[in-house]
Order: C-alpha cells, then sequence, then structure tokens
C-alpha cells in the first residue's frame, strides 16, 4: 500500500491540478465570477481531499482483503474507482453547490454532475499517470486479524 507521505503527494497534486484546469472552464460555461466559482472550487477541494485520503485507503484494505494486489488496476476497476468516488462527493457536495451559487437543489445537480463528469474522465487518467510515475510496491499483504 502507499504511505502518508505519497497518499498526500497524490491528493495535493490532483487538486491543485484539477482546479486550475476546471474553473475557469466552469466560469465560462456557467456565466459566474472566476472568485465565486474559484472559492467553491476550494471548498470542495478540501472535501474531495478529505474524502479522497480516506476513500483511497478503504479502496485499498478492501483489495486486500478480497485477496487482490494493489498494485494491479484493470481498466474496469479504474472506471470503478473513479466512478465510486464521483459518486460519493457529489453526494457530499450538492447542498453547498446550491447554496453557494443560489440555485436549486435541480441546478445544483446538473451543475455539480457537469464537476464530477470532469474530475471522473480527470480522475481515470491523473491515477493511471500517477500510478506510472509513481508505482506502489508490489506486495500483497494477506488480510489476517493483525492488519485489519
Amino acid at each position: 500500500m502507499r504511505n502518508t507521505a505519497d497518499r498526500i503527494r497524490h491528493t495535493l497534486l490532483f487538486e491543485i491540478i484539477g482546479i486550475s484546469a476546471c474553473v475557469p472552464l466552469a466560469s465560462w460555461i456557467l456565466g459566474k465570477g472566476l472568485a465565486q466559482l474559484g472559492t467553491m472550487s476550494l471548498a470542495i477541494s478540501f472535501t474531495a481531499m478529505c474524502l479522497n485520503f480516506i476513500f483511497n485507503l478503504l479502496f485499498d484494505k478492501a483489495l486486500i482483503k478480497l485477496g487482490r494486489p494493489v498494485n494491479i488496476r484493470p481498466t474496469w476497476m479504474r472506471i470503478f474507482h473513479a466512478t465510486l468516488f464521483e459518486v460519493t462527493l457529489l453526494a457530499l457536495t450538492l447542498p453547498g453547490v446550491a447554496w453557494w451559487l443560489d440555485m436549486t437543489l435541480w441546478d445544483a445537480f446538473v451543475t455539480d454532475l457537469g464537476f464530477a463528469l470532469f474530475f471522473l474522465v480527470y480522475a481515470f487518467f491523473f491515477n493511471w499517470t500517477y500510478d506510472t510515475v509513481f508505482p506502489m510496491p508490489a506486495t500483497l499483504v494477506p488480510a489476517t486479524a493483525e492488519n485489519n
């Protein structure tokens, strides 16, 4: 599994690159100010960073419990991982997006879904690239009572 420093590097790189790409695009599409969307994106980013750390740790532990190596991730698993993360984040951020952008829940859902779709595709390619640049150790720890 990845160590804490690696997980923090992963999370920070993911959010910095993602926000830098997403905020100007969302500002243009929604007709909202960069400051308003930037502030909201930072709040979502903070939520996502906390969730990312916990989510990826639990995902790796689930792989180990299932007896799967954490360093082998076929395409279907990467799609499942990215989708599950984005659905979880969407559920957590929807009320805040509606409030911050003064939208109905439906409009906020569509807006948040746009962010989620952007980050879904981004997460897939970012994680694949990250795993290539910073590979995980090729070890499998058997699930035992000592590892839980």
